[in-house]
């Protein structure tokens, strides 16, 4: 049976001439609309076979497939959330009805819901979809060009010293060891909260992360300093596998009420944990430690990351600036003898 119903709704069922077999719901209650479409579909099944058309595909089918190929990726679980959002706006419309225009009347919608930068991490992944379907699947001839929005740089957020003890002060004790940590080594929040025992050396002074817990895929190796070190030993026996615990159980959520209230007791506005870790890389940059050996240290892929905190090492540069005046001063001297 071509046609046949499920609840409601009409769905199709056919085979094409090369033997392959479509089973798709037709998205309507309306007979005759369904028929439609399941006269158009076997058409088009027609012409790829006699005259080598390239077979219509759609935007679910396209969306399936990069999710079961891109299992591996870390941000597997941001993918889907992204594409189940687009799917109000793209269920079973053709790729090549995908034009740079819908891209664009999409992505406004979704900057005026949450914000252009956010917008913009949706339009990498539409935009990878329809690169993949166009160049690995070969579904269409090429897809469209699909533009970014401008976002304005954010300025760096981080705390001095003495603003750092105020917060540490009005955290609570378990708070408080975590925020202690991550300003002595910078890590992310995932890898303090989910740090077991076994990442942890502390007759040598070191710890790692694990590859496949790094947000770049790669292992970071830490060197403990005496901050780190302390904090680290406070917490022995406290739990059997991981490192920070609240009541005998692993802390999995940092940005509690306690953490808020902490922050305004402490008189620190517009800071989110995240910002521990550029406190972190600020107070090295400016206690001179090159940006190469933070972006290493802090485990950050591309230079142009660490580069954000050049400008709080005046100090620095003024001392490369200066070899200029040894040279025109010894060049001066020996001209004048």
């Amino acid at each position: 049976m071509s046609l046949y119903k499920r609840g409601s709704t009409w769905w199709i069922s056919f085979t094409t001439p090369s033997g392959e077999r479509v089973r798709r719901s037709a998205e309507t209650e309306v007979k005759a609309e369904a028929q439609e479409l399941h006269d158009k579909l076997k058409a088009e099944g027609w012409r790829v076979l006699k005259l080598g058309d390239k077979p219509k595909r759609t935007w679910d089918e396209a969306a399936y497939k990069w999710l079961m190929e891109t299992r591996h990726k870390k941000s597997h679980l941001d993918d889907v959330c992204r594409i189940k959002w687009f799917q109000q706006h793209l269920r079973g419309r053709l790729l090549d009805e995908i034009t740079r225009d819908v891209v664009a009347q999409i992505a406004e919608l979704k900057s005026i819901e949450t914000s252009p930068a956010t917008a913009n991490r949706f339009l990498a992944l539409i935009r990878a979809i329809l690169r993949r379907a166009a160049f690995d699947w070969e579904w269409i001839d090429k897809p469209p060009v699909i533009r970014m929005y401008q976002v304005q740089k954010i300025r760096i957020r981080y705390l001095t010293p003495i603003q750092a003890n105020a917060l540490l002060s009005e955290l609570p004790e378990h708070l408080a060891d975590m925020t202690k940590f991550s300003l002595a080594t910078g890590l992310r929040r995932s890898n303090v909260t989910r740090m077991e025992w076994s990442q942890v050396d502390l007759a040598r002074r070191v710890a790692w992360i694990h590859g496949d817990q790094a947000k770049g895929g790669k292992p970071i190796h830490i060197s403990l300093n005496e901050t780190a070190l302390k904090v680290l030993t406070k917490q022995i026996g406290k739990h059997n596998l991981y490192v920070f615990t609240y009541k005998g159980k692993p802390v999995i959520q940092v940005n509690t009420k306690a953490w808020r209230a902490a922050l305004v007791r402490a008189g620190i506005e517009n800071f989110r944990w995240h910002d521990l870790r550029h406190t972190w890389a600020s107070w090295l940059t400016q206690q001179g430690v090159p940006l190469n050996v933070i972006q290493e240290m802090g485990a950050w892929e591309s230079p142009e990351m660490v580069r954000r905190y050049a400008h709080l090492a005046p100090e620095q540069f003024a001392t490369h600036a200066r070899v200029v005046d040894n040279l025109l001063n010894d060049t001066i001297l020996s001209q004048q003898k």
